[in-house]
């Protein structure tokens, strides 16, 4: 019998968000928007019925600089993840990231942010990243714990009680 830290890990590659990744990208939010659901508030229905021109706009937002969109792309080309870097400005940026439901508990997550945070570094000139969460997200928090980030305060995400990471690169 095998668990599911058994299982062999995920092949990605973290790719920048492009105008080509829009039919895969729509694919992903669509199969784990339930998923995504019970841990995160829902996108809503316009995100979907305006899903090319919400693309467009993360494509402009990131062309500007203040926004690095990620996605975790399988051997298939399918999408198996998003890690984005929002607010960027004066070396530092949020992190924020999300995994289908498929990928869960194989260790994607963890190698996608150990990536993310070695490319800020050392290609976007970030000095430093932070995270949040909620505190019934046990997961994500030890995703970022075992990514070198550190609990730097309560806050609130979404209306319900979460911490606040931080990790210098």
């Amino acid at each position: 019998m095998s668990s599911p830290h058994d299982q062999i890990r995920l092949r990605f590659q973290l790719q920048l968000l492009r105008s080509d990744h829009a039919e895969a990208l729509l694919a992903f939010e669509r199969d784990n928007r339930a998923y995504f659901a019970a841990s995160v508030p829902d996108r809503g229905d316009g995100y979907f019925a305006d899903f090319d021109a919400r693309h467009r706009a993360l494509l402009a937002e990131q062309d500007t600089g203040a926004c690095l969109f990620h996605v975790l792309v399988g051997g298939a080309g399918e999408i198996l993840g998003r890690v984005n870097l929002v607010d960027v400005a004066n070396g530092s940026a949020e992190l924020g990231y999300r995994i289908a439901e498929q990928a869960a508990g194989r260790g994607l997550a963890t190698s996608a942010v150990r990536e993310i945070c070695a490319l800020a570094g050392a290609e976007y000139g970030l000095t430093t990243l932070t995270a949040v969460t909620t505190l019934d997200n046990a997961g994500s928090r030890a995703v970022l714990a075992r990514t070198g980030f550190t609990a730097a305060g309560e806050t609130e995400v979404d209306g319900r009680p979460g911490l606040r990471f931080v990790r210098n690169l």
